[in-house]
């Protein structure tokens, strides 16, 4: 096992889908193969328009021969370990390569760095999680946390149990809950895709709440087509079933609902979701397909 970097962009040509499989060329098997049971972290090109530098991270659960496209294989990525970054990681930071294992014995970027899959040292990726998972201090681990390593045996285990911890916390439901409202927060600017409001408290905090789509426990994703932003009240009514969004963002009022009018009198005047400043961050049609047939109640 070994951590890696898999390079994916939004308008990718592959059938890729971060937080579900990664298709790969046959020049890439070993590499991705060592990853199996490990961690790859998401990195787009800074040639794309609005890079995201390192944006996410997941867990390769297995890898097999595409059954639909001959030479090609897939990362199939295990379920609900995709988490994005709540601070995207750029390549280079203060004039120095955050991926510090691209530099060659000349201290020159080497080849490596334009291969789409590559392995990535343990200290570079936690370098990476530390910085692009940010603001999480109190649930991520000290890389310099030795105090429970007993004496004399500093340097040979401490670097191994601050990792392995590091990883087990990626899964922490409480981390993720975190990270998912940060990123699809600062997507839709703290506002309610549905009412439009943006109510911040006296410390600062936004009222508006990030609702899974496809509900953690339908194996909904955490990424942030899978979110929306909205209000107390309107999060209880679309975890309900109440309201539910059309692929082109309309909002529709279920039946069922007591007092329509005044429902209607919170929706935004457009009558559709407020959508994200990127498009690539939209509501998945797949997720609202599935918010529509199991959840929403006509």
């Amino acid at each position: 096992m070994g951590f890696g970097v898999f390079i994916h962009r939004a308008d990718s040509i592959y059938d890729d889908s971060p937080a579900t499989q990664y298709q790969f060329p046959s020049q890439y098997y070993s590499r991705v193969k060592s990853c199996i049971g490990d961690w790859v972290v998401y990195y787009e090109p800074t040639k794309v328009r609005n890079s995201r530098g390192y944006y996410a991270v997941a867990k390769v659960a297995d890898v097999i021969r595409d059954p639909n496209t001959p030479d090609m294989f897939l990362a199939l990525i295990e379920p609900g370990s995709y988490l994005p970054f709540t601070n995207p990681v750029p390549f280079v930071l203060d004039d120095k390569l955050v991926e510090a294992g691209l530099l060659n014995d000349l201290g020159r970027i080497s080849g490596r760095a334009q291969a789409a899959v590559r392995s990535l040292g343990s200290k570079d990726f936690n370098r990476i999680i530390d910085m692009g998972l940010v603001g999480q201090d109190d649930l991520l681990p000290r890389s310099d946390a030795l105090a429970s390593v007993p004496p004399g045996l500093e340097e040979e285990q401490a670097p191994f149990e601050v990792e392995r911890e590091r990883v087990r916390v990626l899964t922490s439901r409480i981390l993720r809950d975190r990270v998912f409202r940060r990123v699809v927060l600062k997507a839709y600017d703290s506002r309610c895709g549905i009412t439009g409001l943006k109510l911040i408290n006296g410390g600062g905090r936004a009222e508006v709440e990030a609702a899974h789509i496809r509900p953690v426990e339908a194996n909904g994703p955490d990424i942030i087509n899978n979110g929306v932003p909205l209000s107390g009240t309107i999060h209880w009514m679309f975890d309900r079933g109440l309201i539910t969004l059309e692929d082109d963002l309309e909002i529709v009022i279920s039946r069922q609902v007591n007092d329509r009018q005044g429902l209607e009198s919170l929706i935004n005047k457009s009558g559709r979701l407020i959508g994200p400043d990127e498009l690539r961050d939209r509501p998945h049609p797949e997720f609202l397909l599935c918010h529509r047939e199991n959840v929403f109640k006509y």
